[in-house]
């Protein structure tokens, strides 16, 4: 018998756009020179994301229970994360903010 319960979800919503710009169409070619900002800031918050999750199982282990703080960096940087290659790949023309916020 499983002890697992489906109580995880991932949710993923991506608005149909009413009408895409043909110039990010024409340049997607320089959209990664664009987005060099970002990927300089997203790699050292990788890093960051990555120590603070082996520092979290340690935590689970000794505690039981995975700090707030540490989730909400993880889901902040996967967000961010998520915006840029969106933007990249023309899901969005909107382009991603340097924020883990929505």
């Amino acid at each position: 018998m499983s002890k697992l319960k489906n109580t995880y979800f991932a949710n993923c919503e991506v608005e149909y756009p009413e009408s895409s710009s043909r110039l990010l169409a024409i340049l997607f070619i320089l959209k990664p020179v664009a987005l060099l900002p970002h990927y300089i800031v997203l790699y050292f918050l990788n890093i960051i994301a990555l120590l603070m999750a082996l520092v979290g199982y340690i935590l689970v282990i000794i505690t039981g229970k995975y700090p707030r703080g540490l989730f909400a960096l993880q889901v902040g940087v996967i967000r961010w994360n998520l915006r840029v290659n969106c933007w990249l790949i023309g899901l969005t023309d909107k382009y991603p903010p340097f924020t883990f916020n929505r």
